[in-house]
């Protein structure tokens, strides 16, 4: 029997698709990448940011969600400090000027070791990420179910599955995405004000947890 039940799993992978959807650090690297340099290029980057992933899991797996579970004010402190960072996120989605991550940034041809670095740092700072699990992943780890380390490395396999996969989608058509949503101002707009939907969403349900 698995230590973490099937619908639990599937709860968290809806979460992670629903972040890795919503535009952030990476997003913006990878399709700016993609664009400039090509989907090899945007490929080598991608493999940065998936390290950037599984450094984030090992961390949580070793004791953070553990401890933020087993000390009660740690872990209000820290799912109010990413709710408030979501919500921040989800301000800069929809405040008058902002951007879609689809109008790439002009970047210099880099080589595979400094593309490789500049995913893995991008992710690492990613504030996306970190809230990501340290605030949201806690909450799907039942310690009563016995095995918080097998149940951490289990949600953290997943999130890493749903966004590498969702991100080499975009790293291979980031041209044509950003082709069409050119053409189409309406499908900017509402790529920006439904990811800030997603990302107050998830404020909320972090807020308002009471595990």
């Amino acid at each position: 029997m698995l230590p973490i039940e099937t619908g639990t799993l599937a709860a968290f992978a809806l979460v992670a698709l629903g972040m890795v959807l919503t535009p952030g650090p990476n997003m913006i690297y990878l399709v700016s990448r993609s664009i400039t340099q090509g989907w090899r290029a945007g490929a080598v980057s991608l493999l940065g940011v998936a390290i950037g992933f599984v450094v984030y899991m090992v961390a949580a797996a070793v004791g953070l969600t553990a401890l933020a579970l087993a000390v009660p004010f740690l872990y209000e402190a820290i799912k109010w400090a990413g709710a408030l960072c979501l919500l921040h996120l989800a301000w800069q989605a929809v405040r008058p000027g902002g951007s879609t991550p689809f109008a790439p940034r002009a970047l210099p041809h880099d080589g595979p070791a400094r593309l490789f670095a500049m995913g893995l740092l991008t992710n690492l700072l990613n504030p996306k990420i970190a809230v990501l699990y340290m605030s949201l992943l806690p909450q799907f780890v039942d310690p009563a179910r016995g095995d918080v380390l097998l149940q951490n490395v289990l949600l953290g396999v997943t999130q890493i599955g749903v966004s590498v996969s969702v991100n080499l989608m975009i790293v291979l058509f980031a041209g044509a995405i950003a082709t069409f949503l050119a053409r189409r101002p309406l499908w900017l707009s509402v790529q920006r004000y439904l990811m800030g939907a997603v990302l107050a969403g998830l404020a909320v349900r972090l807020a308002t947890d009471r595990r």
